[in-house]
């Protein structure tokens, strides 16, 4: 095997347009071209040091959410500007919406997973990657994208998100681990990387028309709202938190978060941290409709609004805490439920369950960034 010669520090970067002509068929349209040339610019700015010739990457995609053509230009503009060898590709069904594939990648010893998919897929290959020192790439696609919103960064540029995966820095985050109980007392274990949810929080992801969810997005979720809200939703739970023993409680939701924001920009967990090795907790009680506007004013202006700046947040401490919503902190959280109910994992149902153990794994998980 012929191995190239390290990069000469003072040689001068490649011209993009050069990289995208080279690595492109000739047919290549505008817009893989224009990728191209943008992703080779942020890859070579983002590089520190030598290239490592040796080095390749292997991208698991979703082939719902991706534009395959433009994906492929910037990730062969990428590996180019890299100096890595040529990407491996894996691609996820229904079947197997990442774990066995992800499972094949790590077989290959590669040096980077790019993701390029939802949040779905995204759990999917950290729930197999978990335990190696693989780092993984997030190449954000879908309508959610909540751990890479929580992470800062790009959702709607290509060439970045691929350059980082190429030439970016390492960070490590942690995991939720659950294990979780169904009707028939049979047990299962996933990996989250979001927020975990039992009662309305997963009755609406359940009640949500998936047709409507990929023509509109998170709108969709209006009317599951609505669907959801029918009825009496309070839930009679059993909890035991980092075990300081058993309490009970009745709410409408409990959401446990290793990330504190959703969409819309709203922090609904403003002290979570992905890398401080706790949960963060929330339960909704609310009573009515007067406790449901409690809840919004809470979320949405104290802390969407008011923590963002001095002089809001000392308003904040002149404000008294509402009954309907509680927060905590733990490592560990168990919880048995008087019905089975339905359970959801960064945005997508996981079905009805009756019990729920969730962990930390501190630190399991570790992501590209953006250099500097």
């Amino acid at each position: 095997m012929t191995i190239a010669p390290e990069n000469d520090s003072t040689a001068q970067p490649a011209d993009p347009a050069d990289v995208a002509e080279e690595v492109l068929a000739p047919d290549a349209g505008p817009a893989e071209k224009k990728i191209a040339k943008r992703t080779a610019v942020k890859t070579e700015a983002q590089k520190t040091g030598h290239a490592a010739f040796e080095k390749v990457a292997a991208v698991i995609y979703n082939p719902i959410k991706v534009d395959l053509p433009l994906l492929k230009a910037a990730v062969a503009a990428g590996e180019k500007t890299a100096g890595w060898r040529e990407t491996l590709w894996f691609e996820t069904s229904k079947e197997d919406p990442g774990q066995k594939v992800a499972a094949e990648v790590l077989s290959h010893d590669v040096d980077v997973i790019m993701i390029a998919g939802g949040d779905g897929t995204v759990r999917a290959v950290a729930e197999a990657v978990r335990g190696s020192d693989v780092p993984v790439g997030l190449i954000p696609s879908g309508t959610g994208n909540l751990l890479a919103r929580n992470l800062k960064l790009t959702l709607d540029s290509l060439d970045h998100a691929v350059s980082t995966a190429f030439a970016g820095t390492d960070r490590s985050i942690d995991l939720g681990l659950v294990e979780v109980e169904r009707e028939d007392a049979t047990k299962e274990r996933f990996v989250f990387l979001v927020m975990a949810g039992l009662g309305l929080d997963a009755q609406m992801i359940a009640n949500t028309d998936p047709d409507l969810k990929k023509k509109v997005g998170w709108i969709a979720y209006v009317d599951a709202i609505r669907k959801s809200l029918r009825g009496d939703n309070s839930l009679n739970i059993r909890y035991n938190l980092d075990r300081q023993g058993n309490r009970t409680v009745r709410v409408h939701t409990v959401m446990i978060g290793n990330c504190g924001s959703l969409p819309g920009n709203i922090l609904l967990l403003p002290d979570a941290a992905v890398d401080d090795g706790m949960f963060d907790i929330v339960a909704l009680r609310p009573e009515g409709f007067f406790g449901w506007v409690q809840i919004w004013v809470k979320i949405v202006w104290e802390n969407g609004v008011l923590r963002r700046s001095q002089v809001g947040r000392k308003l904040m401490g002149m404000t008294k805490e509402v009954r309907t919503l509680r927060y905590l902190q733990g490592k560990e959280l168990v919880m048995r439920l008087d019905r089975a109910e339905e359970f959801e994992l960064d945005g997508d149902g996981f079905g009805k369950v009756v019990a729920v153990k969730a962990t930390v794994e501190h630190l399991g998980l570790t992501v590209k960034v953006p250099a500097g």
